[in-house]
């Protein structure tokens, strides 16, 4: 007799299953990076052209070659989805990327949590308003987590190395921009499209930087080919269907929640497998960015209890939830 599992269950599981692929794709990256010798720039550029083409490919089965190419019919949407492309995902990825191969996934990943807290900051200054209490205490947790973090719990020294502080700090000023700026593409096209064409084109970009004939194959072994198609595919497209399925059964603010097992799982498994030295302070750090996702969410989930709900806020991602395009803050 097949056992029935209840749909919110199945909800936690995606949305955690994904967060551990999101968080695990990035210590296998700076395993990559730091002994496979795989250059990050080249790596960012493969894992969002082919993750991009495959997601346009689905969208194609699922809608149709018109639905795909309707898109560029309109004026504002091919802008937008332009800037999306290279300022939103490349600037994500590019600079999430270049944090870990400065430094380590853990950190990098932390560092980029930080996004919410600046997303907060910034549109409180656009709505001309104090942050209320919560926002402060949020962006006070993220200000001590963000000092345990890269200091170690000593002001007169950086425990990583200012490349990688400053990295990580671009990403999440990426990831808020990321967060922010595409909720009208995403409601009037979908997640799916819109995510598709933003990592294709960001690909498309990077090849003039790093073209796909610059890497020498030489010397690569059958693991490295692996470990790069489970960066790809493991670690991209499926955590992104298991994320965009589990908003069929919990609210978004559940999901920034769960979500937050995706820099657990990187710290984790960076300390674990690659020997990633991350004592107290790093995980008080940890603790306190952690936190300000988790009090940023509470809060969004109590303001929507409090307001009657319009048919918007039933559509399965809007930006201003406070979700990254894939979740993590990272695709």
């Amino acid at each position: 007799m097949a056992i029935r599992i209840p749909n919110r269950v199945k909800g936690f599981l995606m949305v955690l299953s994904a967060a551990v692929l999101w968080g695990s794709s990035g210590t296998l990256a700076q395993y990559l990076f730091h002994e496979e010798g795989i250059e990050f720039g080249w790596l960012v550029m493969v894992r969002l052209l082919i993750s991009g083409f495959l997601l346009l490919m689905m969208a194609y089965v699922q809608s149709g070659r018109k639905k795909v190419l309707s898109l560029w019919k309109d004026s504002v949407d091919k802008k937008q989805i332009i800037i999306l492309g290279i300022a939103g995902m490349v600037g994500t990825q590019y600079t999430f990327f270049a944090s870990i191969e400065a430094g380590n996934a853990a950190t990098a990943t932390l560092l980029q949590y930080l996004g919410p807290a600046l997303l907060t900051v910034w549109i409180a200054f656009r709505l001309r308003r104090m942050p209320r209490a919560g926002e402060w205490m949020a962006v006070g947790f993220a200000l001590i987590g963000t000092f345990f973090l890269v200091t170690g719990g000593n002001p007169s020294t950086l425990s990583i190395s200012l490349p990688a502080l400053l990295w990580g700090l671009a990403s999440a000023v990426g990831l808020a921009f990321y967060t922010l700026y595409p909720s009208r593409l995403l409601n009037q096209w979908g997640a799916g499209m819109i995510v598709g064409w933003a990592m294709f084109i960001g690909g498309l970009a990077l090849m003039f930087i790093h073209p796909p004939w610059s890497v020498d194959l030489a010397g690569w072994e059958l693991k490295t080919y692996v470990w790069i198609a489970v960066v790809v595919f493991l670690g991209t497209l499926l955590p992104f269907f298991l994320y965009l399925d589990s908003l069929r059964y919990l609210r978004p603010s559940e999901t920034a929640l769960l979500s937050c097992a995706e820099p657990l799982t990187a710290a984790i498994v960076a300390v674990w497998w690659l020997g990633v030295p991350f004592g107290f302070p790093e995980w008080l750090g940890a603790s306190f960015i952690i936190g300000t996702v988790v009090l940023l969410s509470l809060m969004e989930e109590h303001s929507k209890s409090e307001v009657p709900v319009s048919d918007n806020s039933k559509k399965p991602f809007c930006k201003e939830n406070g979700q990254g395009i894939e979740g993590s803050m990272d695709v």
